[in-house]
């Protein structure tokens, strides 16, 4: 079924890559999120009524609020997939983020609100009425937020969309609500204890938990996240397969939505080489980047002297960084020779949970470096990753 409505409604489905073909996806997940919830949804509040259970006639409210947050879901890709314009240069893609919060908002409001009426219920009990087409009624939407769970997962996949595994992560909260919605029906026949309310009070726990997952999923992107791992091993392998390139620091990438990256990096080249050349290997590699991983990328080249006894320097300076704090790394180093002294001029890279001051940092590093001649002065810069 899933794959059927996929190749019905999305020519070229398998061109994930192309902004067009994107979008449609996300289209056609909302249209059969709208669709299948507002059925769902007014079922169940009739069903509701007639059996006088507030846990289904609130799952019912969840589905309308479930087809809200799809029609927002829809509004939100049509929007992401918008090409730059004068006002937003990066392009539209994080609103992809912000239609999955807004999702995410609506869903702690119907949790609340639940727990509110769930407590009533405790305060002024109402007596369930069984109903066998009201148990089908839960069953059949279980079932059909099964599929949808499983459809919006393939979808999620195959476009990598956070807003769509927004509601993967919502569909199966309903899930869980339903059946518990069910659960309180059927004992209903049994006894009478108020197991609607309290159903409806689990019922809202886990949609307030929905919810907070979903916004977990989607601050990160929205305040920045370091780029994956395997991209930035990707780009650095890339990188330094190219003759002249000596070495790379100083990575930052910034995500704008899917197929929105740009970003920068300092890449170290041999002094003693034309500046020609290695301009020309920069422009060569900024567009191989940009054809294998689709960033946008600046590069920085930094000249590196490696004569011997810059080298040996280097190896001195970074045993003593790596015996401080074994997770720093070195870069940009230099050495400016002058009739008293000589300085070492060089940027360390401090991870972020390191329990180490800067400044006790760059005092140990010094000490440690005039103990091997009195002469040496270092100049250290500290930088901070931004990538994993």
């Amino acid at each position: 079924m899933s794959n059927l409505l996929i190749k019905l409604f999305v020519k070229d489905y398998q061109n994930t890559e192309n902004e067009s073909v994107r979008t449609r996806l996300g289209t056609l997940s909302g249209t059969v999120g709208i669709l299948l919830n507002i059925l769902l949804s007014v079922s169940k509040v009739i069903f509701g009524l007639i059996t006088k259970s507030i846990s289904i006639i609130a799952d019912g409210a969840n589905n309308s609020f479930d087809a809200i947050s799809s029609i927002i879901n829809l509004v939100g890709f049509k929007i992401s997939g918008k090409p730059a314009d004068d006002e937003h240069p990066f392009g539209h893609g994080r609103v992809e983020y912000v239609s999955a919060l807004t999702l995410a908002f609506f869903i702690l409001i119907m949790g609340v609100e639940l727990i509110k009426t769930s407590v009533d219920k405790f305060r002024n009990p109402e007596t369930v009425v069984f109903s066998v087409p009201a148990v089908l009624v839960l069953v059949f939407s279980i079932l059909a937020k099964l599929w949808l769970a499983f459809f919006n997962r393939r979808i999620g996949k195959m476009i990598n969309s956070v807003a769509v595994n927004a509601v993967v992560t919502d569909s199966l909260g309903d899930i869980a609500a339903t059946s518990c919605s069910l659960i309180a029906l059927v004992c209903s026949k049994f006894t009478d204890w108020p197991i609607d309310a309290v159903m409806g009070i689990v019922v809202a726990l886990v949609i307030i938990y929905a919810g907070i997952d979903i916004i977990k999923g989607t601050m990160g992107p929205l305040l920045g996240e370091p780029p994956e791992k395997e991209t930035v091993d990707r780009l650095e392998k890339l990188v330094m397969s190219y003759d002249g390139i000596v070495g790379i620091h100083d990575l930052v990438l910034h995500s704008y939505g899917h197929s929105k990256v740009y970003g920068s990096l300092h890449a170290e080249v041999p002094a003693d080489i034309d500046i020609l050349h290695s301009h020309d290997t920069i422009d060569l590699i900024e567009r191989e980047i940009k054809r294998q991983l689709g960033i946008e990328i600046s590069i920085h080249m930094d000249p590196i002297i490696n004569d011997e006894r810059t080298h040996e320097l280097k190896d001195m300076v970074c045993e003593i960084v790596t015996e401080i704090c074994s997770d720093a790394s070195m870069h940009d180093f230099r050495v400016v020779d002058g009739p008293t002294h000589t300085n070492l001029i060089f940027d360390v890279v401090l991870p972020r949970k390191s329990g180490i001051t800067e400044e006790d940092f760059k005092k140990r590093v010094d000490e440690q470096v005039k103990k091997k001649d009195k002469k040496f002065f270092t100049v250290i810069n500290i930088d901070r990753s931004f990538a994993i």
